[in-house]
């Protein structure tokens, strides 16, 4: 997938500054967390914002960083573009050239779809496809949705359905969709006032959450824990403004 030929001057100095801002010890945490090596050229996160800063509203530049196939330039695309101004046809194509990249499918693809008009459309469309990655894009999307959007301003029946779909299949999805629908659960019940007791009884129904998280001392967030914080420090309910960190 890896095309970095034929792009304009802008994208190319784009890449070439972050080629000459890889770190070979980063290359090696990224493939840690299951990011191959052959697609990553082990830029930071850090590095990455001081970049997007620069990029502000280039939307095209984005566009290319992204088609690039690299794990660092499609991460920087998604700091960059204004997802609002993709079509769906774009943002699928996103979805599925996320494919094997977790922090892809996880951050930069829902970071884009969820300023999308249909965004929930495609969300619920990416959950009930096949393609671990895919599938995993759609329930971070739909997490970003009840994290953003006014409760008055989403389907709580659909979103009850997903709990229960949740708790019928999570423990025998697959990994990345395992963690995804775990995340699912507690953005719900974090912040969806209507729905946090519908959300509380799937977290404990669930328990907790077995999956590969690579080779890191990562676990999988108890689902009841994150929730019962939630309450605790007095943020149930209250909307973030984005998703993007």
């Amino acid at each position: 997938m890896t095309m970095t030929k034929d792009l304009s001057a802008q994208a190319a100095a784009v890449l070439a500054e972050m080629k000459s801002k890889g770190a070979e010890k980063t290359r090696i945490t990224y493939a840690r967390h299951g990011h191959g090596l052959e697609r990553t050229l082990g830029v930071s996160v850090a590095d990455m914002k001081l970049i997007a800063k620069k990029l502000k509203g280039e939307q095209d530049t984005a566009y290319e960083l992204y088609d690039t196939g690299l794990m660092e330039p499609m991460y920087l695309a998604g700091m960059v573009a204004d997802g609002s101004k993709m079509t769906e046809a774009q943002l699928h194509a996103w979805a599925k050239g996320a494919d094997g990249l977790s922090m892809i499918s996880d951050y930069t693809v829902p970071w884009v779809t969820v300023e999308h008009a249909k965004g929930r459309e495609l969300a619920a469309a990416w959950i009930g496809s096949t393609g671990e990655f895919l599938v995993a894009s759609g329930w971070r999307t739909y997490s970003g949705l009840v994290t953003t959007v006014p409760d008055e301003r989403l389907d709580l029946a659909e979103i009850e359905a997903l709990l229960s779909t949740i708790v019928a299949s999570i423990h025998t999805a697959q990994n990345r969709v395992k963690l995804t629908m775990n995340s699912f659960v507690i953005a719900v019940g974090s912040y969806v006032q209507p729905l946090s007791a519908r959300a509380r009884a799937a977290a404990h129904k669930i328990g907790a959450v077995s999956a590969d998280m690579g080779d890191t001392a990562c676990e999988v967030p108890l689902a009841i824990a994150y929730i019962e914080k939630a309450e605790a420090t007095g943020k149930l309910g209250k909307k973030r403004k984005t998703i993007r960190c």
